[in-house]
């Protein structure tokens, strides 16, 4: 863990433990997890199921598919749904078999609580359904690999096979990586959920093979300045522009 993380970490446990210590459990509005357990399961490695509560809704991943249900929470009570919405991907039998497992824990769940740090999710008895750890947001020392990209004609568009597109951001304020072809580097700034990027620099290399790859760095290059946002998510980003739109989807580099 980063010097970063753990000082996102020990700030949240000791805004929750003051909202403990008087008796109220905090908001949940504005605040991203990611699942640490399941009671009598062991968790699938690798996997990642995220849970994001905003505007009245609770979104994420159950390791499978993407969900969204409405929710309402009122001092330590919680409801969500009454229904649930989400993708109907199929995962290997593991993997659905935890996702099941998360949904019933999400949809069954009547109460929460903030206990070290972690968000637990009770049933009517109080039984600990799920615990969840706080999903970090801090960009600065991680690296990533480009899944899709804003080609500018509001559509966003998978990579050309054999092609490799990272990023990865510096502790000094820079975002580098490739961009298929070229080398690139530019200044990036980061503040809560804002990111923006300044001009991009790159080598001035041309690379005939695969078909398209300079058009889709000249595209994934400009997709770059319209960033206005970003969103960490277990082990994926989202770079957003101003109006919301996506500008590039982004998977955790584990082993950069």
């Amino acid at each position: 863990m980063n010097s970063l993380t753990s000082l996102f970490t020990a700030s949240l446990v000791l805004l929750f433990s003051a909202h403990i210590a008087t008796g109220a459990a905090p908001d949940l509005n504005s605040t991203a997890w990611v699942l640490s357990s399941l009671p009598g399961r062991s968790l699938v490695a690798g996997s990642s199921v995220t849970l994001r509560f905003e505007d009245g809704r609770v979104q994420g991943s159950d390791g499978c598919n993407r969900y969204t249900a409405p929710y309402t929470a009122s001092d330590t009570t919680l409801q969500v749904g009454p229904t649930a919405a989400s993708t109907q991907m199929a995962c290997a039998q593991p993997l659905m078999e935890q996702a099941e497992a998360f949904m019933r824990a999400l949809v069954n769940a009547r109460a929460y609580r903030i206990q070290s740090g972690q968000l637990e999710l009770l049933g009517a008895d109080g039984t600990m359904l799920a615990s969840h750890a706080p999903q970090p947001q801090a960009l600065a020392g991680t690296s990533w690999r480009v899944t899709g990209y804003n080609n500018g004609r509001e559509a966003v568009v998978s990579l050309i096979a054999d092609t490799n597109l990272t990023m990865a951001f510096s502790t000094d304020g820079k975002a580098s990586g490739s961009a298929g072809c070229n080398h690139y580097i530019a200044p990036y700034t980061s503040e809560g959920p804002k990111l923006s990027f300044g001009a991009v620099a790159s080598t001035r290399r041309m690379c005939a093979q695969p078909e398209g790859v300079m058009d889709q760095e000249q595209q994934f290059l400009k997709a770059l300045g319209t960033v206005a946002s970003a969103r960490v998510e277990g082990d994926h980003l989202e770079l957003r522009t101003a109006s919301g739109q996506l500008a590039a989807t982004l998977a955790r580099e584990l082993n950069p």
